[in-house]
């Protein structure tokens, strides 16, 4: 009967702990975060804090996974609410662009440790990442059905336009000091890569090339 309690209060205890690392790592940041910290915050034991986490990178695994499934959350809604499929592709990317740039203004201290989640390939990072990628292919391959976006591979063209935007989009990168275009600017010069141009307006490039006809005198 106890053992039963105990797991039907397991996730409740879990986030108890999750949130109270959550405070400290915004007030002290995650390095001088230690266990018996958390413990203190949660109101428990450090003993009964490692009766659910084996270890303090553990906690901090949790705290991410906690982090990044609200960008990917918010990264959803915003694509549902969307509606073309570059307009999806900008709300989403918008979102997740928004969220980190928000965290890195108001909880810098937070966001050093998502950040060192991304750089150092954390599991949460990596599953995180794999999410974002299967939102934008979905998207993307929408788009292709449709006959809005350019053909080609979906997972492809994912990974390009992942790629070019990363700059706004990873929170290691996102505090970079260079010079580089807004968001919108970015997002605008992949769109017009995306879009698909119907084979008859594309432009006659050899058309272009041929020498001209040259007048009669």
């Amino acid at each position: 009967m106890q053992k039963r309690k105990l797991q039907a209060a397991s996730p409740c205890i879990r986030q108890q702990i999750v949130q109270a690392a959550i405070r400290l790592h915004r007030q002290i940041g995650f390095q001088k975060t230690t266990v018996a910290d958390i413990a203190r915050g949660a109101s428990m034991s450090p003993a009964n804090v490692y009766r659910f986490f084996a270890s303090k990178q553990a906690i901090e695994e949790a705290v991410v996974a906690d982090l990044f499934e609200q960008v990917s959350a918010a990264a959803t809604l915003a694509a549902l609410l969307s509606g073309s499929a570059l307009e999806r592709l900008t709300a989403a990317l918008s979102a997740i662009s928004q969220l980190h740039e928000h965290r890195l203004e108001n909880d810098g201290k937070l966001h050093e440790l998502v950040a060192a989640a991304v750089r150092e390939n954390w599991a949460v990072a990596l599953s995180y990442a794999d999410r974002t990628r299967a939102l934008v292919r979905t998207i993307i391959a929408g788009g292709q059905a449709s006959g809005e976006l350019r053909p080609g591979s979906p997972m492809a063209i994912t990974c390009c336009l992942l790629e070019a935007m990363d700059g706004y989009l990873n929170p290691s990168r996102i505090n970079a000091a260079t010079v580089r275009p807004t968001f919108d600017e970015m997002m605008d010069f992949c769109a017009g890569a995306l879009h698909h141009v119907p084979w008859e307006q594309s432009i006659d490039l050899a058309a272009d090339l041929r020498p001209k006809a040259v007048a009669q005198a």
